[in-house]
């Protein structure tokens, strides 16, 4: 066979090609000395080459300067070679997180990313896969629970892998891996409350199309409710993703009043950055005066003043095992798992919450 054969001849060498412009499959499988098939299986069934064989084929390729025509196979039958990862935004330092560790794995597979945000509008998010399954995607990733019909039909009739990261539940009818996003908020009201804190105002954006955030202030309610403890209404703060608009959010709920909270669970590390900006701008102290959570565990959230304490979500576990079980499924190598993976999260105490180092 032509494999056995090849172990007795040398690999040539220089960098002749068998014709101008850019290298081609042939020029490749002339360098090594092996067929153009034989190129070609090393590429679409690696298994199927001899290791050694393979091996010599990549190192000639990047030699070269080869560049597979990934679109060609496609146009077969063959895999395109890359994955869709649709998140609510980019301008988030956890999704930053997920994305590196999502598209690191996906490279460890010769497979690379296409990602697009929808800016927690779910319309657009049909927009968006549209477009991906019109690029001939192998598999996607989606965020959340939360899915227009639409979309999910989409991608149904298309049978091609998908799976939901961040936010997982056992109604879900995708495969998911994420977190309990109600065990976290449920975490850090309660570490709030086992200091003795009985006013505690909520900060947390608009949850209808949002189902993390909707059930982290489920979370926090429920916890309120199980300590016997009652959410007033104005302290029932709405603002969204954003410091600028969390500091504003936090002068309503701070300047002025005669009765305030003695403790703040925010919806995430961004919100409670603004808390804290506001709160020490009024000259109050945190936390003696006014004790602030958030739910993230963002990079910058440790190294504040006074640092934080929030609950750490396993950002780049998800990813790396999201890419990988897409992988694995592209391979035909799926191995058995649970149809819904949830990765603990983990309560960080900070000085923020009274906690001192």
């Amino acid at each position: 066979m032509e494999d056995t054969l090849l172990e007795q001849k040398p690999m040539r060498t220089g960098v002749r090609r068998s014709r101008k412009g850019a290298p081609g499959l042939l020029d490749v499988a002339a360098r090594v000395g092996v067929s153009g098939a034989t190129v070609s299986r090393c590429y679409n069934h690696p298994d199927s080459v001899q290791p050694k064989t393979r091996k010599m084929i990549l190192d000639a390729a990047a030699e070269l300067g080869y560049i597979r025509d990934r679109a060609a196979g496609t146009l077969h039958g063959q895999r395109s070679g890359t994955v869709g990862l649709v998140v609510p935004t980019i301008d988030n330092a956890i999704f930053a997180e997920l994305i590196q560790a999502f598209s690191s794995q996906l490279q460890q597979h010769d497979t690379t990313m296409l990602i697009a945000s929808h800016d927690y509008d779910l319309d657009q998010e049909v927009s968006i896969i549209r477009s991906l399954l019109e690029r001939r995607i192998d598999a996607i990733a989606l965020v959340g629970r939360d899915h227009s019909d639409v979309a999910l039909e989409m991608l149904r009739l298309r049978d091609i892998p998908v799976i939901t990261i961040w936010n997982t539940s056992n109604n879900l009818e995708l495969p998911s891996i994420g977190t309990d996003n109600k065990v976290a908020a449920s975490q850090v009201t309660q570490h709030i409350i086992d200091l003795g804190h009985t006013d505690i105002a909520l900060m947390f954006p608009d949850t209808a199309k949002n189902d993390r955030a909707r059930d982290r202030k489920e979370g926090a309610l429920e916890t309120l409710q199980a300590n016997g403890l009652e959410l007033p209404e104005r302290w029932d703060v709405h603002c969204s993703y954003d410091t600028l608009e969390a500091k504003l959010a936090a002068v309503h709920l701070l300047k002025g009043r005669r009765e305030s909270p003695s403790a703040i669970v925010c919806g995430n590390d961004i919100i409670a950055y603004g808390a804290l900006y506001t709160t020490q701008h009024l000259g109050l102290r945190v936390p003696d005066d006014v004790s602030i959570v958030g739910i993230g565990d963002f990079s910058h959230s440790s190294a504040i003043e006074p640092s934080l304490t929030t609950v750490r979500l396993p950002a780049r576990r998800i990813g790396q095992i999201a890419a990988k079980r897409l992988v694995l499924q592209l391979l035909n190598q799926e191995q058995p798992f649970e149809q819904h993976t949830v990765i603990p999260t983990e309560l960080i105490v900070r000085a923020s919450s009274g906690y001192v180092p």
